[in-house]
């Protein structure tokens, strides 16, 4: 059994999942787009100085290059793929933003 024949969407859709993410990481990377981080974008001025804004940007964009590549793995070879590839994009999608959260939460402090 591979990822095609769980999937029930149309191809099209892993590739614009692929283009957002793609777009929203480069614009992290290069230390832009504080607006697209979750909590950080609504904080107060004295909980956003707290925070090393470029730092905090491209530990994101890094972290959502990861979940990038593995959306364009399995738009790529989704028809190959064994199924239970889902379960490890799920495992290293969550261990990935662990990290993220931690990072954040220490590298990225002042």
């Amino acid at each position: 059994m591979t990822l095609k024949d769980i999937s029930n969407a149309p191809d099209w859709i892993m590739w614009v999942a692929f283009v957002i993410l793609a777009l929203m990481s480069i614009v992290l990377l290069t230390g832009r787009g504080a607006g697209l981080i979750a909590g950080y974008n609504t904080a107060s001025k004295s909980e956003k100085s707290k925070y090393d804004e470029k730092k905090l940007c491209r530990v994101t964009g890094a972290g959502m290059s990861v979940i990038t590549v593995l959306v364009l793995v399995m738009a790529i070879w989704e028809e190959i793929m064994p199924a239970v590839f889902a379960y490890i994009f799920l495992a290293i999608t969550l261990i990935d933003c662990v990290v993220m959260i931690v990072l954040m939460n220490t590298v990225c402090k002042r």
